[in-house]
Formats: C-alpha cells, sequence, structure tokens
C-alpha cells in the first residue's frame, strides 16, 4: 500500500511519544509587528505559516498574534475571529481555545478540509477560534533571552506548559475578548488542563472544556513500542540526549529508534498504528499530508516526565530523581501530585474517548472518570467511540458528524 511505503520512509523521524499525530511546519522568519485596529499585537505570517497555509487559502479571515509567557517564551497563537462567510450577523462571539498535544503544533486542527477540520467548522458555527502552540514547536521556538541552540531553552516539561504557556494565552483570550473561554484539547492537551483545573486555576476564565483522547493516566497504554520507550526513559535516555532539546531529525534519535525497532515486539512497518492504535476512519490524502512533514522538537525532559507518568500511574510533577532534589524544588522529597477530584464539581466538562486506543486506553480513562464521579449531574458528558483510535478524534472523516457536533452542543448547553 501506498501509505505503508511512505510510513516506511519516514520511519527514523517517528517515535512513540507522537501521543497525538506528528507534523511540523517549517521554522519561521520572525516577521514585523504591528498592531490591528483592536490593540493585537499582529506578526506578519511568515511564508507557509498556519495561518497561511491553513486557514487564508480556505476563505477564512486569520490573525498571527505573538503572547510571551511568565518565563519568557514566545508563542504563535492563531486567530480565526468569523467564519468563511463573514460574521453572519453574530456578534460577541463566544471565543474557543484549541490546545494540540506533543510533538505537533496548531495545524493539528487544520489538517482536512474545511467541513471536516475542527478549527473551521467551529468558526462556522459563530465561534471566535483562537489556535494555541506551545513552546518549543515550529511557530514557537523562541525566548526573550535564550536561544533554542541553547540547553536552557529546552529546561521544561509539561508542567510549564500547563503552569506557563496555558495561563499566558487563556489570559491573552480572556483580556482581548472580555468573554470566558470554552476549551478543547486534545491528547497532552487535556493533560495539561486537568493538571491545570486541579489546582483551581484556569477555572475563572473558562466556561467549559472538552477532552479529546485524554491522557491523564498512561498505566495501561498497549502500544508495544511506547512501553519500550517509556523504560528507556526514565533510565539511559537522559545520558544519550541530556535534558535538552529531543530533536526527532537528529541522528541520536534516528539510532535510538533503530533500537527500538529491532525488538520483536514493535512493528514499526505500520507505524501509525503502532503508535496510535488502529484508527478506523482516516483519509490517506490526510495521511499523506501528515507524512510531508517532519516531527517536531519538544525537550527530552518532558518526554522523561512522560515515561515516569506511565511507570509510577500517577499524575504527579517532573521527578528530579533523588530526594534532595525534589526538596530543594518543591520543599518536599516526592514531587506533589495533581489531585484531579479537586476539580470543581460544578465545571462543565465533556469527555470523549475510543475503543481502540492505544494512548489514552479506556481503563487508564475508567481511572480519570472515578476522579470525577462526584461530578454534579448534567455537568459531565462522556462519549465512548468503540471503533475509533487516537488520531481519528483529529483526523477521522467521520469526526464532524460523530464528535465534532456534539462539543458544539455541548459548548451551546454551558453558554
Amino acid at each position: 500500500m501506498l501509505v505503508v511505503s511512505k510510513l516506511m520512509k519516514t520511519i527514523n523521524l517517528l517515535l512513540w511519544v507522537c501521543v497525538v499525530l506528528l507534523i511540523q511546519q517549517p521554522n519561521p522568519a520572525l516577521g514585523s509587528r504591528k498592531l490591528s485596529s483592536d490593540g493585537l499585537i499582529i506578526t506578519n505570517p511568515p511564508p507557509l505559516g498556519i495561518c497561511a497555509s491553513g486557514v487564508i487559502i480556505y476563505g477564512y479571515k486569520c490573525q498571527e498574534i505573538d503572547v510571551t509567557t511568565e518565563d519568557g517564551y514566545i508563542l504563535s497563537v492563531q486567530r480565526i475571529p468569523e467564519g468563511r462567510n463573514g460574521d453572519g450577523g453574530v456578534k460577541n462571539r463566544q471565543p474557543v481555545l484549541l490546545q494540540h498535544g506533543v510533538l505537533v503544533d496548531g495545524m493539528t486542527w487544520l489538517l482536512n478540509s474545511p467541513e471536516q477540520s475542527l478549527a473551521l467548522i467551529l468558526a462556522d458555527n459563530g465561534f471566535d477560534v483562537w489556535i494555541a502552540n506551545t513552546r518549543g514547536t515550529s511557530f514557537s521556538r523562541r525566548h526573550v533571552s535564550l536561544d533554542p541552540d541553547s540547553p536552557e531553552f529546552w529546561d521544561w516539561t509539561w508542567d510549564e506548559i500547563a503552569s506557563r504557556d496555558l495561563p499566558a494565552i487563556i489570559a491573552f483570550v480572556f483580556q482581548q475578548t472580555s468573554q470566558k473561554i470554552h476549551y478543547v484539547g486534545h491528547s497532552l492537551g487535556t493533560l495539561i488542563a486537568l493538571a491545570s483545573f486541579s489546582e483551581g486555576k484556569q477555572i475563572d476564565k473558562i466556561k467549559s472544556a472538552a477532552l479529546l483522547s485524554p491522557i491523564a493516566y498512561l498505566s495501561h497504554m498497549t502500544t508495544p513500542l511506547g512501553v519500550l520507550a517509556a523504560k528507556y526513559f526514565v533510565g539511559e535516555i537522559t545520558v544519550v540526549f541530556g535534558l535538552a532539546e529531543f530533536n526527532p531529525k537528529g541522528d541520536e534519535v534516528g539510532r535510538f529508534l533503530k533500537v527500538l525497532c529491532a525488538d520483536p515486539k514493535v512493528d514499526c512497518y505500520d507505524l501509525m498504528s503502532a503508535i496510535t492504535g488502529k484508527n478506523c476512519c482516516l483519509n490517506a490524502s490526510t495521511v499523506d499530508i501528515f507524512l510531508r512533514n517532519e516531527p517536531q522538537s519538544t525537550s527530552t525532559k518532558n518526554f522523561v516526565h512522560l515515561a515516569q507518568t506511565v511507570r509510577d500511574g500517577v499524575l504527579a510533577k517532573y521527578d528530579y530523581g533523588t530526594r534532595a532534589f525534589n526538596v530543594e524544588h518543591y520543599g518536599v522529597p516526592k514531587p506533589p501530585i495533581y489531585n484531579l477530584s479537586n476539580i470543581p464539581n460544578d465545571f462543565p466538562l465533556f469527555i470523549t474517548y475510543g475503543g481502540q486506543d492505544s494512548l489514552s486506553d479506556p481503563n487508564d480513562v475508567a481511572t480519570l472518570l472515578d476522579d470525577l464521579k462526584l461530578h454534579d449531574e448534567g455537568k459531565l458528558s462522556v462519549q465512548y467511540i468503540k471503533d475509533y483510535a487516537h488520531a481519528d478524534f483529529i483526523m477521522g472523516v467521520t469526526a464532524k458528524d460523530v464528535v465534532y457536533d456534539k462539543i458544539i452542543s455541548f459548548f451551546h448547553r454551558n453558554q
């Protein structure tokens, strides 16, 4: 098959930690900056930027915006303020923030046609759509003082994405729109939201949250490639890569993948299924777009943190490995746990997951739902899709009818 042969060609670029689909845009030129009439800081979209390559080409308006975190990372954010046919008379459109997962950027919401891509579907249904791009991704490889070639730039995990990136973007959207925000996260985008909500953060600015393929827990992850890689990441992997940038295109990662693929339990001939589970509903042309792009860098420390979640079976802050280091960072010998049962019982949540998902395994989602068992009646909506795997939720050609229409109805119920 054509798709399988192309997957073979990209074998040395892919890794189990594609908790969501892997896609990369070229590194951007910084471009010029100016203020729009409504006071937003607008960056001229670089060639083949997200607005130019995934939004404007379909006839939608799109703005490229810079948001700076408290610790100095300059994050790229895209805004689609209205639908393809204008505002349709809708004023004060409700803002929706889309948050991608690891090793991808905001393009993950724009891989299909406008009729099948969640970001554009939301815009056409009267929402003011904002797309986040976390630190280290192609358009967010910037900092007020650190160079991405320096190890210091990569000294972070999803703890910082939850405590720095997410608050900065949410605060910016809230400030610009003067409205509470609906949130949509996929995979790691669900993890950072749940962690933040459990500490009582962002709740005052968020109206509701839709979580696709949540990965709060990873104890039952069934992909052999993932299980094997997780063991490496909490072992000798830090010696190989250090705690700086994890570059999927680098020689070290290529050698690492060869080691993993040599294991007889790992099938590297069908990496899409090996990583995400057997997706039911992907369009070959969408997969082709996916395969034409390369995975993006993140921090090795971030992967170590994810592997700790697999190893320990709990959702906790990064473990620095020794009692002394943890006391230095947290004041206690063990990393603090994110207690998801602390999420307010009246906070509206929509959770959707698939029976074929090898990353967001139904057993792990059951653990998450147990944490939320005291949620107020009518405030927790749960959808189980027997045939869906991890990628179907953002690339599936049936996702609009199966998932997205339900998300829109959920948002309307919680206006």
